[in-house]
C-alpha cells in the first residue's frame, strides 16, 4: 500500500504546493511550470493522474492560504485558486491527445462514451462562443464550471481503463487528512487561522468580497452585518429559517482545507460514503459531526440518499432501488421547489428565474448571461422576487442557470451526467460493489442538487469528485473486462 499511498502523495504536493511563490516571483514562470508539471505527471507517472487531481481539489486552498503573504492582491489570490484547473485541464488535455492519436487504444464502450463526452464538450464551448460576445469574462467562467467535472471524468476514465490504479488507500489518507483538518478548525479555530495563515486569506477574500459588491448584496438580502472574521462564519443551520425555533439560527460553519464550507461539505460527505463502503465504517462515523457543521444541505442529502440506496438495493434489488430512487428524487425537487416558494429560498427563485427565462428563450442566450456572474446580480431585488416567487434571470441554482444559459441544450451536459450514473448503476446492479453504487447514485443526487445549489455542479469537490469516482470504475471495469478477454483468447 505504501509503494503506492507515498509517491501519489508526494507527487500531489509537489504538483501545486509552491505555486503562490511562483505566482509572486513571475506569473508566466508559474504557468510554464504548472504546464510542465502536468505533462510530466501523465508522461512518467500516468497512473497517478487522477490521484493529483483529487489532492488539488481538495488541498490547493490550504497552500494557498498558508503562502498567502507573499500575494499582494485579490486579483492574484484568485488567479492563483485557478491553478488547479490549469493542471486537470493539462492533464487532461495530454491524456485525451494521447488517446485521439491511438498512443493508448481502448475497448469501442470507451469510445462512444468518449464520443458523447466530446459532443457535450462541443455544446458547451457554443454556447460559451455565444455567450462571450456578451460577458467574455462570465461566459470562460461558466465554461470552466461545466467543463471541469468532465475533464475529471475522462481523465479517470482514460486512465484507469489503461493503468491499474491502487487509489482507494489515497482516498482514504485523502478523508484522513480531511477529517483531521475539520476537527482540528472544530475545536481550535484560532490555532487552525494561524497555521494556515487564514487571516490573511480571509482578508484578501473580504476585500474581493467588498469590491465586487458581493457583501452588500448579501446583508441586502439576509439583513445581518458580519463585524469581524468569526461572524463571517456565523450561519443559519442548513441556510434555512425552518431550523430557527429549534435553537439553530447561528451556528459557526468549517470552511476545512478548502477554505468554503460547501465544498469541504461535499468532500467530507463523499468521504463518509466512501469509507463506508471500503470497510472503514467508524472512521466514516466520525466524520458525520463535521458534515452537520458545515451545514450544507446538498451534501447532507447526498449521504443521505446513497446511504438509503444502499439499503434499499440489499433489500429490494437494484433495479426496484433505482426506479424508487428517481422517483424519490423527484418528489424530493418538487416538495423542495414548493416549500422554498412558500419561505422564499433565494436557491428556488433563482431556479424559477432560470426557468422562466427558459420558457421565454428555449434556445438560450449563450454561457456568462445570467448566472451570479452577471452584472445585475448586485442590483436583485430579494424582496421583490420573494413576493413575485421568480426573477429576471437565474442565480444560485445551477440547473437554472444552466437553462437559462443553455436552453434546451442544457439537456446535453445533464443528459450525459445522468447516462454516466446509468453507466455506472449497471456496474452496481451487476456486482453490488458499494463503491459503484456511490458513483452511480451520488452522481444523481448531485445533479438534482444542482436545481438548488450553484456549487453542486460548479464546485469541483461536489459534482467533479462524484463523476472522477465514476470514471475511475467504469474504467476499471473495462480494464479487467478487456484483460480477462484476452486471457480467455490465451487460453
Amino acid at each position: 500500500m505504501a509503494n503506492d499511498l507515498i509517491p501519489a502523495l508526494g507527487i500531489a504536493v509537489a504538483s501545486i504546493a509552491f505555486v503562490p511563490i511562483l505566482q509572486a516571483a513571475n506569473a508566466g514562470l508559474a504557468i510554464v511550470v504548472e504546464v510542465l508539471v502536468g505533462c510530466a505527471i501523465v508522461l512518467a507517472a500516468p497512473a497517478y493522474a487522477p490521484s493529483v487531481a483529487i489532492f488539488i481539489i481538495f488541498f490547493q486552498n490550504l497552500f494557498v492560504s498558508i503562502l498567502s503573504s507573499y500575494l499582494s492582491t485579490e486579483q492574484e489570490m484568485e488567479f492563483v485558486k485557478g491553478y488547479n484547473f490549469l493542471l486537470c485541464a493539462v492533464m487532461w488535455l495530454l491524456t485525451v491527445g494521447l488517446y485521439l492519436l491511438r498512443e493508448r487504444r481502448h475497448s469501442p464502450e470507451i469510445d462512444r462514451i468518449m464520443k458523447w463526452g466530446m459532443i457535450t464538450l462541443a455544446t458547451v464551448l457554443l454556447y460559451c462562443a455565444l455567450g462571450a460576445t456578451q460577458d467574455p469574462r462570465a461566459a470562460i467562467v461558466y465554461l470552466r464550471n461545466i467543463a471541469f467535472p468532465l475533464f475529471l471524468f475522462q481523465l479517470a476514465l482514460l486512465t484507469a481503463a489503461t493503468f491499474e490504479i491502487r487509489i482507494t488507500p489515497f482516498l482514504v489518507a485523502v478523508a484522513v487528512l480531511l477529517i483531521a483538518c475539520g476537527y482540528t478548525e472544530l475545536l481550535f479555530r484560532d490555532f487552525w487561522l494561524q497555521i494556515t495563515n487564514g487571516y490573511t486569506f480571509w482578508h484578501f477574500d473580504e476585500l474581493k468580497a467588498t469590491r465586487s459588491g458581493t457583501w452588500e448584496a448579501e446583508m441586502r438580502a439576509t439583513g445581518f452585518v458580519p463585524v469581524d472574521l468569526i461572524d463571517r462564519f456565523r450561519f443559519s443551520f442548513l441556510n434555512s429559517p425552518l431550523f430557527e425555533d429549534l435553537g439553530l439560527s447561528s451556528i459557526l460553519r468549517i470552511h476545512g482545507p478548502n477554505m468554503s464550507a460547501i465544498s469541504f461539505g461535499y468532500g467530507v460527505a463523499f468521504s463518509i460514503l466512501f469509507l463506508f463502503s471500503v470497510g472503514h465504517r467508524w472512521l466514516a462515523l466520525a466524520a458525520i459531526p463535521l458534515l452537520v457543521l458545515c451545514s450544507v444541505k446538498g451534501a447532507l442529502v447526498t449521504v443521505i440518499f446513497v446511504g438509503l440506496a444502499w439499503s434499499a438495493t440489499w433489500l429490494l434489488g437494484p433495479v426496484i432501488t433505482l426506479v424508487v430512487g428517481c422517483v424519490g428524487l423527484a418528489l424530493y425537487a418538487i416538495a423542495a421547489i414548493y416549500i422554498g416558494l412558500q419561505i422564499g429560498d433565494f436557491h428556488v427563485i433563482g431556479f424559477m428565474g432560470g426557468w422562466d427565462g427558459f420558457l421565454k428563450n428555449p434556445i438560450g442566450r449563450g454561457l456568462g448571461v445570467g448566472g451570479n456572474l452577471s452584472e445585475g446580480y448586485f442590483s436583485i431585488d430579494w424582496s421583490a422576487a420573494q413576493n413575485a416567487g421568480t426573477m429576471d434571470g437565474a442565480v444560485e441554482s445551477a440547473v437554472g442557470v444552466l437553462l437559462y444559459q443553455m436552453g434546451l441544450a442544457a439537456v446535453v451536459p445533464l443528459g450525459f451526467f445522468l447516462a454516466m450514473a446509468l453507466r455506472a448503476w449497471r456496474l452496481y446492479a451487476s456486482t453490488g460493489i458499494l463503491t459503484q453504487g456511490l458513483a452511480a447514485f451520488g452522481t444523481l443526487v448531485i445533479v438534482v442538487n444542482g436545481i438548488f445549489q450553484e456549487e453542486a455542479l460548479f464546485a469541483p469537490p461536489a459534482l467533479g469528485l462524484m463523476l472522477c469516482l465514476t470514471g475511475l470504475v467504469i474504467g476499471h471495469h473495462m480494464r479487467t473486462q478487456s484483460d480477462g478477454d484476452a486471457a480467455d483468447a490465451r487460453s
